[in-house]
C-alpha cells in the first residue's frame, strides 16, 4: 500500500468515534510509557473500565506516582500500580520482568507505548544507539520475556491476551537499504555509529517503527492462537497534558518526549503540521484502546497493522520480496541479541514458538 500526504489529510480531518469500552473486570492491563502522553491518556481511559489491575511502567518514579493519582483522581480508579523500567537499559528491563514472575499475577493486556526519537546518535549504557534499543530490542525483549505470563493467562482464564506495540503511520515512508540488509548483523549496522549520521538520523524514529511491524508479523507467524499480537498507528497526535476538572477539560500544549530533539526547519515543519492536522493526544490514545480491546473479529487483529479503528494494509516494502526477506533477518538477528542480553529469551521461543514461520 502507498500512503501519502493526501490520505494523511483526509485520515487526520476524519472524525474519530468515541473511545471503545469492553468489560475487563479482573483483568490485567499493563501499559509502558504511561506517565506522559498516548500511554497516559490509554491508561486513564482503561482505568474507567474498573480492571483488576493496571500497571503504569515509566522511567521516572516521581513522574509516575502524579500520572497515579492523576488518574485516580479523574476516574475515581484505585487499583492503579507504578512499576519501574528504563528500555534504555536491558538490566531495568529485566528486573522489571523478574517483579511480574515473581508477582505471579495474570496479564490480559500489554500495551508497548514507550519509545523516543532523537535526531542524535546516543549510545546507551548497553552500547547500543538509544532509540533502536528502546524502540525496537527493549521492546521486543520486554514483549517476548511477558510471553509465559500471557500464555499462562490465557490457559488458566481462557482469555486471548494482547500484546499492542505503538507504531507510526511514517513507516509508509521509510525503507531499509541494501546495505544494511546484505550486512551481517542488520541491527547492529544499523545502531553503529558509523551509520547513524545526521542524514540517516533524521528518519531513525520511523525506522524503528518500521522494525515494530517487522517484529509484530515475525511473532504473530510463529505464535499459538492464544494470544493476539499487532501493532497500531494513533495518527499524526499533538501532545498534552491534561487538567481535570469537573466539568471540563483544560490543555496546553507540550512537546512530547518523541519531539523533545526536534529543532530548526524540523521543528518548524513539525509545528505547522500539528496546527493543521494533529490530533489532540487523548483522541490518538483511543487507538491504542481498540487495538487492545476491539472484539468484533479477533482472528483478523492477529499479526495486523491498525489505523483509524480498522486494520490497514502495511507498506509496499513490508510486503515486497526485500521487505519479507528483511523481516526474517531482522527476527533472528533480533533473538541473537537478545539471548545474550537473557538466556530466558532462546528458552521462550523454543517452548511457545513454532520454529517455522
Amino acid at each position: 500500500m502507498k500512503y501519502g500526504i493526501w490520505d494523511l489529510i483526509r485520515d487526520q480531518w476524519t472524525p474519530q468515534p468515541a473511545v471503545l469500552k469492553a468489560d475487563i473486570t479482573d483483568k490485567t492491563i499493563l501499559v509502558t510509557g504511561a506517565n506522559t502522553g498516548l500511554g497516559f491518556e490509554a491508561a486513564k481511559h482503561f482505568a474507567s473500565m474498573n480492571p483488576g489491575r493496571l500497571i503504569l511502567a515509566c522511567r521516572n518514579r516521581a513522574k509516575g506516582q502524579v500520572a497515579v493519582e492523576n488518574i485516580q483522581a479523574s476516574t475515581g480508579f484505585k487499583l492503579v500500580e507504578l512499576w519501574i523500567v528504563d528500555l534504555a537499559d536491558f538490566g531495568s528491563v529485566r528486573q522489571f520482568v523478574d517483579k511480574f514472575e515473581q508477582d505471579g499475577g495474570r496479564l490480559d493486556v500489554f500495551v508497548a507505548n514507550a519509545g523516543i526519537g532523537t535526531a542524535a546518535y546516543e549510545a546507551t549504557k548497553d552500547g547500543w544507539e538509544s532509540s533502536l534499543q528502546v524502540n525496537h530490542l527493549s521492546t521486543s525483549l520486554l514483549a517476548l520475556l511477558l510471553l509465559p505470563s500471557m500464555m499462562q493467562t490465557a490457559k488458566e482464564h481462557g482469555t486471548t491476551p494482547r500484546i499492542v506495540i505503538v507504531s507510526t503511520l511514517m513507516h509508509y515512508w521509510v525503507a531499509l537499504d541494501q546495505g544494511v540488509l546484505q550486512s551481517s548483523q542488520v541491527i547492529k549496522t544499523l545502531g553503529s555509529a558509523e551509520y547513524c549520521t545526521p542524514e540517516m538520523m533524521q528518519f531513525r524514529y520511523p525506522v524503528t517503527k518500521l522494525l515494530n511491524l517487522f517484529f509484530i508479523r515475525a511473532l504473530n507467524s510463529r505464535l499459538s492462537s492464544s494470544i493476539v499480537v499487532n501493532a497500531v498507528n494513533p495518527g499524526h497526535v499533538l501532545f498534552f497534558h491534561g487538567v481535570h476538572q469537573e466539568s471540563t477539560s483544560l490543555y496546553r500544549y507540550c512537546y512530547s518526549e518523541i519531539r523533545r530533539d526536534f529543532t530548526g526547519l524540523r521543528a518548524s515543519i513539525d509545528h505547522l503540521m500539528q496546527f493543521m492536522l494533529a490530533f489532540r493526544t487523548e483522541v490518538g490514545s483511543r487507538q491504542l484502546v481498540w487495538a487492545a480491546l476491539a472484539d468484533e473479529n479477533e482472528f483478523a487483529l492477529r499479526g495486523e497493522y491498525i489505523s483509524g479503528s480498522c486494520v490497514k494494509e502495511v507498506s509496499d516494502f513490508v510486503l515486497s520480496p526485500e521487505g519479507k526477506k528483511a523481516e526474517g533477518l531482522i527476527w533472528e538477528d533480533t533473538l541473537d541479541i537478545l539471548n545474550k542480553v537473557d538466556p530466558r529469551v532462546s528458552e521462550i521461543v523454543m517452548e511457545f514458538l513454532s520454529s517455522k514461520a
